[in-house]
């Protein structure tokens, strides 16, 4: 009974993941048009796609968790779409604080181009492992992600920031001009952005840490994720520094939350397909 019933669950979270994508898609391709033609109309429609995706995405994701009596993270494609979800629920936040609209054209991209990986890639079943639960491992996970999610929305202000100051600085105002935010406002975005993800990854490390001690009996144990993890703190930390005491501002900061960014991308895939290590369970 309990088998079948497991079974149910998994099949209507299944579902709920494909009619997510699809709404997350219907939303990118509402952003798109809203690039064109600039109506509220158009933007309000694609950013309530995006909520009811992220809520659909949300209870799928619950459903499983409760049904497998664990977070759902254990492979590849609950990995990747457990970050689609931090990205969502952090684009809704930050565009509920800030209202910016256009930034809606990179979340809604970012998150069809997850959701696709997701529907493409072989859902390889992995065996329950005890190790894997806890409530450090779980603050861990989820803190991490939604550190990294606020911070690839700063990559996103960072690239929007870059379009508007070469469309300034144009000799004819470019496609982006009309369409972007003052520099001020967007490297203020970015900034917000930066803080919240940095201060999210700041505790998702101790809880790793902590974690790690309670599993491995040490917090640190020089895995590749660990060393790659700690060199992604020490660039936004870098940067921050920078902000405060060195005036990097605007084009500078800009620059770097990309490079932070695509660091963080190769931190969460590339060492673990790759270099391999404690946290390749998460990529089978």
């Amino acid at each position: 009974m309990e088998l079948a019933s497991f079974s149910n669950i998994g099949s209507v979270s299944s579902i709920l993941l494909q009619i997510s994508t699809l709404l997350y898609f219907f939303s990118m391709a509402g952003y798109l048009f809203f690039l064109f033609d600039q109506k509220d109309r158009i933007q309000k429609i694609s950013f309530f796609l995006v909520s009811v995706a992220v809520g659909v995405h949300l209870f799928s994701i619950v459903a499983t968790g409760i049904a497998a009596k664990e977070l759902p993270v254990q492979n590849m494609v609950q990995s990747l779409s457990l970050a689609a979800l931090s990205f969502g629920c952090m684009f809704l936040y930050f565009q509920y604080k800030f209202n910016l609209k256009i930034l809606g054209v990179f979340a809604s991209t970012l998150l069809s181009t997850l959701m696709l990986a997701v529907m493409l890639l072989p859902d390889t079943p992995v065996a329950s492992n005890e190790i894997l639960r806890g409530f450090w491992f779980v603050a861990h996970i989820v803190l991490v992600f939604s550190g990294d999610a606020a911070l690839g929305l700063a990559c996103g202000a960072g690239i929007l920031y870059l379009l508007q100051e070469k469309g300034i600085k144009a000799k004819t105002p470019g496609f982006f001009f009309k369409r972007l935010p003052s520099l001020d406002f967007l490297d203020n975005v970015s900034y917000t952005c930066i803080t919240t993800g940095f201060t999210l990854l700041t505790f998702g490390l101790i809880t790793g840490f902590i974690y790690a001690k309670s599993i491995w009996g040490r917090f640190w144990s020089w895995d590749f994720k660990e060393v790659f993890s700690i060199g992604t703190w020490l660039v936004y930390a870098a940067l921050l520094h920078f902000r405060f005491h060195s005036g990097w501002r605007g084009r500078k900061s800009a620059i770097m939350t990309i490079v932070g960014f695509v660091i963080i991308i190769f931190t969460f895939l590339g060492v673990n397909i790759f270099l391999g290590g404690h946290h390749q369970e998460f990529t089978k």
